[in-house]
């Protein structure tokens, strides 16, 4: 169950932390530095179209991130993982009514659904997941998510990808930042990818045998590095954030060592 790879690089302050310039970007001024801690209050990046909220919760340091789209007040939260009260606290964060849409679970496994059913018995909202792994979510009536498909938020959308490899219905998100952007740390058309736990700093989540391992990273080159640039920023499943930019140069090796 260990999402992590099996050696992470260690993960530095990161080019996000106020005062330094993101990849391709203007200097950042917003608290967001990609790192929530255990415990901790939440991390809150404010672009121009929306607000990603990062928190961090359970024993195993789960991501879940809260996508509020600024317009229409619309919510999505990514991974309902634990301690279902603080995920509510989140969710009242963006919207203080409460107001859910939509529940992401990036991939089947226990740590990343423990709260699932409070929040969903509590807000209403629909709980959606990848095609292979909805039927095995420990909630009912889990509508299925296909690659490339589009999930909207209000007046934002998300695309879903596929990255088969750490369980056989893995998902990230995609949102892309529009082509003219005011707010500083903002950059025109820049790609925010949510990965769960098929990408981290270091390398791609872990895999149960070479075949998944091949699966996993054919879909993190094909639908990933070949198709978004060095400064698409990552939000994993657990621990700090990365860029492509930092883990592209690395590919070949994790190719080689075979995790």
């Amino acid at each position: 169950m260990d999402p992590t790879p099996s050696t992470p690089r260690a993960s530095t302050a990161g080019p996000d932390a106020p005062g330094h310039s993101t990849p391709g970007g203007r200097t950042e001024h917003q608290p967001y530095d990609g790192r929530a801690l255990t415990g901790g209050p939440t991390q809150t990046r404010e672009l121009d179209e929306v607000v990603i909220r990062k928190l961090s919760v359970g024993p195993m340091d789960n991501n879940a991130y809260l996508v509020t789209c600024r317009a229409s007040g619309s919510q999505v939260l990514v991974d309902a993982a634990a301690e279902p009260d603080r995920l509510l606290q989140l969710v009242r964060e963006g919207s203080g009514a409460a107001r859910l849409a939509t529940v992401v679970t990036t991939h089947r496994h226990a740590d990343h659904t423990g709260a699932l059913a409070s929040i969903l018995a509590v807000t209403g909202a629909e709980a959606v997941a990848g095609q292979e792994d909805a039927d095995a979510l420990p909630v009912p009536g889990v509508r299925p998510l296909r690659h490339g498909e589009v999930l909207p938020v209000g007046h934002l959308t998300l695309e879903v990808i596929g990255l088969r490899g750490h369980t056989p219905g893995s998902i990230a998100l995609a949102y892309r930042e529009p082509a003219r952007t005011r707010r500083v740390g903002t950059v025109p058309g820049r790609v925010h990818l949510l990965t769960g736990d098929s990408l981290f700093p270091g390398g791609p989540g872990k895999t149960a045998d070479a075949e998944a391992f091949d699966s996993l990273m054919t879909d993190l080159v094909e639908r990933v590095f070949d198709r978004f640039d060095d400064q698409t920023w990552v939000y994993p499943g657990h621990g700090a954030d990365t860029w492509l930019g930092a883990e592209r140069p690395h590919l070949a090796s994790w190719w080689s060592r075979g995790w």
